[in-house]
């Protein structure tokens, strides 16, 4: 999906559940599609001063009450071995997190499978556990890499 799409499938899915996608929220959105990888808080904060020609007095919490809103609504993904963040590739379906992570590049390769997170949750629950969330994160070497 190209950028624009991204960010129109986002907006699409603010208007229909009535959420308002500000304009800092969308261009910290806007930060984390165009990233070649996974990005931090504190990488998107100088980013965004830098697009705004250092002109905006953008705070470490502006930053991260934009990706609380973007996390709660499952448009990004928190990569928490590493505390950054990554676009979620189908924001319009609702899954866990899982991810293959190349250790030479940082390449993030975004997982669909259903059925670990279906695994993980029925072993959860036979230890009487209630799981409120999963990411999965398996680190590695990428096809590229490999070559």
């Amino acid at each position: 999906m190209s950028s624009a799409a991204s960010i129109s499938t986002v907006q699409q899915m603010c208007e229909q559940q009535g959420l308002r996608l500000t304009k800092t929220r969308r261009q910290v959105l806007e930060l984390i599609i165009a990233a070649d990888g996974p990005v931090k808080a504190y990488e998107l904060l100088d980013q965004l001063k830098r697009h705004d020609g250092n002109n905006r007095t953008t705070a470490p919490p502006t930053i991260y009450r934009a990706l609380d809103f973007l996390l709660q609504n499952h448009f990004i993904h928190k990569l928490e071995s590493i505390n950054a963040y990554v676009f979620c590739a189908h924001p319009e379906h609702r899954h866990n997190g899982q991810f293959l992570i190349c250790e030479n590049c940082d390449r993030v390769i975004e997982l669909h499978g259903a059925g670990l997170s279906r695994d993980v949750a029925a072993l959860a629950s036979s230890k009487h556990f209630q799981a409120k969330r999963q990411v999965v994160e398996v680190y590695g070497t990428c096809e590229h890499c490999q070559h």
